[in-house]
């Protein structure tokens, strides 16, 4: 396994250093000894964990902090223009690399496994992180988000595997040259970039076209999107097609899903043989994610019942149905569903787990494209829960658009029948929730904006 620093890459600078990818390609290439540096917005916990490994992480976004002898600016497709670092990169004529370009770099000398598909990415990717760890087998992984503690979203290993998360948004999963592909679904998402199915079916099949001579894509036997997918991929030359899912003829066949409270377990068929294993987190999608990540490391070589036992040392990622805590007999779980199908997803699955209490929810909805698109479906979404509580739009990389607003997904819902408040102020939520929430009910905070840090407010609001 080698553990070369990339060429160009010995002294690179990380513009944003401090998120959920940014943030795993800095810790990758301190592990591999290059001398890394960057720059982010706002101290948090990733960037302490960054600093304790060694990273300089300068707070803020100026030219001075691009130092002297850097040898390249590593940027995300976040990151704009204008901003001074890279506007000094460019002054400088430094190489400019975006974060995908550098993770195929990385693997690029490794047996990698790239896990792409609209939803369940990040958990399928910890999944197969988890498992492969759990055995012994040392992969070294990036995911985007963290497994159990800051900064654990990547991780250098000694062994030749390497587990990625691969993000269809902006195309950039097309740089990377796996061994075994996953595909979990195809939906249309990310509107900024895709105007249709047609074009995201296209994104998806280049993908599968960097797929390594011999390599094996293991695809969604369930989901439509998927399927049509796999319609038009037939005949690819040198390419082992391998479906799973509850799909008569799937290749990987779940036969059996029991829930049991927050977690679950699930019975395939693989080879002719049966295999039963646990899922230490609820719900129908996220068994099946599981079993993504078995055929995957089936298809890598690993042992199938070995993989399938080291599995249930899953035990969940954060912001993925995250367990946060209890206070006056109500708990308190982090999802950071915020499409649609996830939130059905999560939803479905924490109701399975909720028994005889309510299940409220507390939405924030991320990016003014996405509501424009989709608000209507959010809405529906949400008519699954008892009540929810429903903010502002989070921005994230976006300018507002001209009438889109959380109106549309609270006048959607209501035209559903959900009981929805809207709360504009994220301050005004732990009140809000302490107002409705009693003794065996079940809140959900939900969104991929900062609704993630309402968690411990509500909790504390709920013990007073």
């Amino acid at each position: 396994m080698t553990t070369a620093i990339p060429p160009g890459m010995e002294r690179p600078h990380l513009i944003g250093v401090g998120g959920a990818g940014m943030s795993g390609i800095a810790k990758l290439l301190a592990g591999r000894g290059a001398a890394v540096a960057g720059s982010d917005s706002r101290t948090s916990e990733t960037v302490a964990a960054l600093t304790a490994l060694g990273v300089t992480v300068h707070l803020g976004h100026r030219a001075e902090h691009l130092a002297s002898d850097a040898s390249c600016v590593v940027v995300s497709s976040a990151i704009r223009e204008d901003n001074p670092e890279l506007a000094e990169a460019a002054r400088r004529g430094l190489p400019v690399v975006h974060r995908a370009e550098a993770l195929a770099a990385l693997m690029a000398d490794t047996r990698a496994i790239a896990v792409a598909g609209t939803h369940g990415k990040t958990t399928t990717t910890s999944m197969l992180a988890v498992g492969l760890t759990a055995l012994g087998l040392s992969p070294s992984y990036a995911i985007g988000g963290d497994l159990d503690a800051p900064g654990s979203n990547a991780e250098q290993g000694t062994g030749d595997l390497f587990v990625a998360e691969a993000d269809e948004s902006d195309r950039s999963f097309h740089h990377y040259r796996p061994d075994v592909a996953i595909i979990l679904n195809v939906e249309l998402d990310h509107h900024a970039n895709y105007a249709s199915m047609d074009e995201i079916y296209d994104s998806f099949e280049t993908f599968v076209d960097r797929v390594r001579p011999g390599g094996t894509l293991v695809i969604n036997a369930d989901q439509e999107g998927a399927r049509k997918l796999t319609a038009r991929l037939a005949g690819r030359p040198g390419l082992e097609l391998v479906t799973y899912g509850e799909a008569e003829g799937a290749d990987v066949c779940v036969t059996g899903l029991r829930p049991d409270g927050l977690t679950s377990e699930v019975t395939v068929e693989l080879g002719g043989r049966t295999l039963t294993f646990g899922v230490s987190v609820p719900g129908r999608h996220y068994a099946h994610n599981a079993v993504a990540a078995l055929a995957a490391g089936v298809a890598a070589g690993v042992p199938a019942d070995a993989l399938a036992r080291a599995l249930a040392s899953y035990t969940g990622v954060r912001r993925r149905l995250q367990f946060k805590g209890e206070a006056g007999g109500v708990r308190v779980i982090d999802s950071y569903a915020h499409h649609p199908t996830e939130m059905v997803a999560d939803l479905e699955a924490i109701r399975a787990g909720a028994g005889e209490g309510r299940v409220l929810v507390v939405f924030q909805p991320h990016l003014f494209s996405r509501t424009q698109e989709l608000g209507t479906e959010m809405g529906r979404a949400l008519a699954l829960a008892d009540a929810s509580l429903v903010m502002d739009i989070y921005p994230a990389r976006e300018d507002p658009i001209p009438g889109v607003t959380s109106d549309l997904i609270i006048e959607a819902a209501r035209r559903h029948g959900a009981d929805v408040t809207a709360v504009a102020a994220a301050t005004a939520v732990p009140d809000a929730v302490a107002g409705i929430a009693g003794p065996g009910d079940l809140v959900l905070t939900m969104g991929a904006g900062d609704v993630t840090e309402l968690g411990p407010l509500v909790l504390g609001r709920l013990a007073v």
